[in-house]
C-alpha cells in the first residue's frame, strides 16, 4: 500500500502547517483563548477563506469533496498547534452527521453557511445517563401540528456557547436505549424554551449543557428521516474518532519535540541532561509510542471508507484504545522529563497533557473501547436492549 501523499495532499498539509505556524505560537494561543467563546474569529475566517471548512463536504453542497486522509492532515496540524477553533465539533462531527443523515436539498441549504464560516453548528447528543452510548436517548420529540416539541437535556457541548444552531438527537419512538426511533433536529440557538449553562473544560475550551423545555422545531428542520438517525450518529462518531486520533498524534509529536529540545537546553552537572542515557531511553520510548499512534491514525483514516460496518467499528475501537494509551504514556513522560515546570500554566507541555486527557475521554476512553472490543458491542446498540 502506498502511503505517500499526493501533490494536492502535500499542498494542503503545507497550507495548514503554514497557518498554524503563523497564528499559533504558545503566546498567540493564550491571546486567542481570551477571545469571545475562547477562540479566534479571525483564525476561523482564515480557515474558511482557504477552504478548510469545506474540506469534507461534497461539491454539490458547496464543499471541496475531500476525504478522511485530508481531514487527518488538518487535524494533526490542529493538534500540533493546540488550536482552539471548533473545527472538529462543527466541520467534522456535526458536518459528518449532517452528511450521513440529511437529504440533498437540506445539505444544499445548510452546508454553505458552515463552509463560509458564517454559521456554527454543534452536535448535541450526549446525556447524563448515556455515558458513551449514542443510542441511550432520553430527550423526547413529540409531534405537534407542523412540527415537534423537544423536551429533555444534553450535556458537554464543546463550543456550544458560540453555536448558531444545534443538531439535536431526540427520541420519537421506542424505549430509551432502542436503536430505532432516534431522530435528528436542527434547532436554532435562540429558540424559545432553550436554556444553556456554560463552563470551561479541563483543556481550556468552553462547553455548555442544554435544556429543552418544550422547544418547538418546524417539520422542515427534521434532518433526514424520522426515527432513522442511529446510523448517521454512528458514522459521525467514527469520523470524530479518526479525527481525534490525528489530533492526538499532532499533540504527541509536539510534546516529543518540546521534550527533546528541553533535554538539550537544560544544564545539570556541567552539561545538558540529554547526555544521560536513561533520559535518552525515555525519549526513545516516547518516539516509539508517537510512531505507533501515527500508524493507527492513518489506519483510522483509511478504514472510514470501509463498507464492512463491523470491521470498521472494531478497527476504530482498537485505534481509540491505543491512542489513549499512547497519549497517556507520552504525556506522562514529557511532564516528568520537564520536571516541575511541566505542570505550570507557563509551560506548553502541560496544556498538551490536558488536551490529550480530554481526547482520551471523548467518544469513549481506552478502557471503554477495550471492553467494547471484548464484548463485540458498539457506540450504537445492535439491537434494542431493555
Amino acid at each position: 500500500m502506498n502511503f505517500d501523499l499526493s501533490e494536492e495532499q502535500t499542498l494542503l498539509r503545507d497550507a495548514i502547517d503554514k497557518l498554524v505556524l503563523k497564528e499559533y505560537s504558545f503566546e498567540q494561543r493564550r491571546k486567542h483563548s481570551r477571545g469571545r467563546g475562547g477562540w479566534s474569529r479571525e483564525v476561523w475566517a482564515q480557515l474558511a477563506e482557504q477552504g478548510f471548512l469545506g474540506l469534507p463536504f461534497d461539491e454539490a453542497s458547496g464543499g471541496l469533496g475531500y476525504g478522511p486522509v485530508e481531514s487527518m492532515l488538518v487535524m494533526e496540524a490542529v493538534g500540533r498547534g493546540l488550536m482552539l477553533e471548533p473545527y472538529l465539533d462543527c466541520v467534522l462531527l456535526a458536518g459528518g452527521v449532517l452528511r450521513a443523515a440529511a437529504t440533498s436539498q437540506q445539505l444544499e441549504a445548510w452546508v454553505p453557511p458552515i463552509v463560509s464560516g458564517e454559521q456554527l453548528v454543534v452536535l448535541a447528543c450526549g446525556e447524563k445517563q448515556s455515558r458513551y452510548r449514542l443510542d441511550d436517548v432520553a430527550t423526547t420529540a413529540t409531534a405537534q401540528g407542523e412540527g415537534y416539541r423537544l423536551k429533555g437535556s444534553k450535556i458537554a457541548l464543546r463550543h456550544g456557547e458560540a453555536a448558531d444552531r444545534f443538531l439535536v438527537s431526540a427520541r420519537t419512538s421506542g424505549s430509551r436505549t432502542a436503536r430505532d426511533g432516534i431522530s435528528l433536529f436542527l434547532v436554532d440557538a435562540g429558540s424559545d424554551g432553550l436554556r444553556q449553562r456554560s463552563y470551561r473544560t479541563q483543556d481550556g475550551l468552553r462547553a455548555i449543557d442544554l435544556m429543552f423545555d418544550e422547544v418547538l422545531v418546524p417539520e422542515s428542520h427534521v434532518v433526514g428521516t424520522i426515527g432513522e438517525a442511529a446510523s448517521a450518529l454512528e458514522r459521525g462518531a467514527q469520523s470524530a474518532i479518526a479525527a481525534l486520533a490525528a489530533e492526538a498524534v499532532g499533540c504527541m509529536q509536539a510534546m516529543l519535540d518540546l521534550t527533546v529540545d528541553y533535554l538539550k537546553q537544560r544544564k545539570q552537572f556541567g552539561g545538558p541532561i540529554s547526555r544521560f542515557q536513561a533520559l535518552q531511553h525515555q525519549a526513545a520510548e516516547m518516539l516509539v509510542e508517537v510512531e505507533q499512534a501515527r500508524s493507527m491514525a492513518m489506519l483510522a483514516a483509511l478504514v472510514l471508507d470501509d463498507d464492512d460496518a463491523a470491521e470498521r467499528e472494531r478497527t476504530l475501537s482498537a485505534v481509540k484504545a491505543l491512542i489513549g494509551r499512547s497519549g497517556r504514556f507520552v504525556a506522562e513522560r514529557a511532564v516528568q522529563l520537564h520536571g516541575g515546570i511541566g505542570v505550570t500554566e507557563e509551560a506548553a507541555v502541560g496544556h498538551y497533557f490536558k488536551r490529550l486527557t480530554m481526547i482520551d475521554l471523548q467518544f469513549g476512553d481506552s478502557d471503554f473501547h477495550l471492553s467494547k472490543l471484548a464484548a463485540g458491542g458498539g457506540l450504537i446498540g445492535r439491537a434494542e436492549r431493555a
